[in-house]
């Protein structure tokens, strides 16, 4: 009885958020990598846990943290955690990119561009989850590097979808004009 009233609180919203009126969010998640880690010891060997986790709410907000712990459950909830506080707003129009973005993190080089509707995700591994998460229907995708590290590859796919802007000729006009104003009041 306990248990169903732990798990009944835990799924909907606390009276506290709902007076407050913030705006509750549901994020999807999945896993892109556990690994159990090994330390030795004088004493033997210790077992940890590393997880990688996307979260996402399919309407432009993705997230990607890591999280270790002496169990699975542990470090997943440590890492859901950590991407909800580096959560990234990405843009995009007509289910798809608005430009080309390369992107490097370490040694994994990634490259999107933005595909006709309906032709689907075109990308592989951690890159696939990270866009699906986002929102995004219709989008190609390469790893350039040879690198295969999940972690590398989905944080440079984050990069890359922070680098994103709608207007890419407005936004340089505007930069100009900003430029000159400065120039003028010195």
């Amino acid at each position: 009885m306990a248990e169903e009233e732990k798990t009944q609180k835990s799924e909907g919203p606390t009276l506290e958020e709902i007076k407050s009126g913030r705006q509750i969010e549901e994020y999807e998640q999945k896993v892109l990598d556990i690994a159990r880690v090994t330390r030795v010891t004088k004493g033997g060997k210790r077992f940890t846990f590393r997880t990688a986790i996307v979260i996402g709410n399919k309407q432009g907000k993705v997230g990607f943290g890591i999280g270790k712990g002496s169990d699975v459950a542990q470090s997943v909830e440590k890492a859901f955690k950590q991407a909800k506080k580096h959560l990234v707003n990405v843009v995009f129009k007509e289910n798809t990119i608005p430009h080309r973005v390369q992107s490097k993190v370490g040694s994994a080089v990634i490259f999107l561009k933005p595909a006709q509707k309906g032709s689907g995700v075109r990308a592989g591994g951690a890159m696939r989850v990270i866009v699906k998460l986002a929102g995004i229907e219709d989008v190609g995708g390469k790893i350039i590097s040879k690198s295969n590290n999940k972690i590398n590859i989905a944080k440079a796919t984050i990069e890359g979808l922070k680098k994103l802007k709608l207007n890419i000729k407005n936004q340089n006009a505007k930069i100009k004009i900003k430029n000159q104003k400065e120039s003028e009041n010195i």
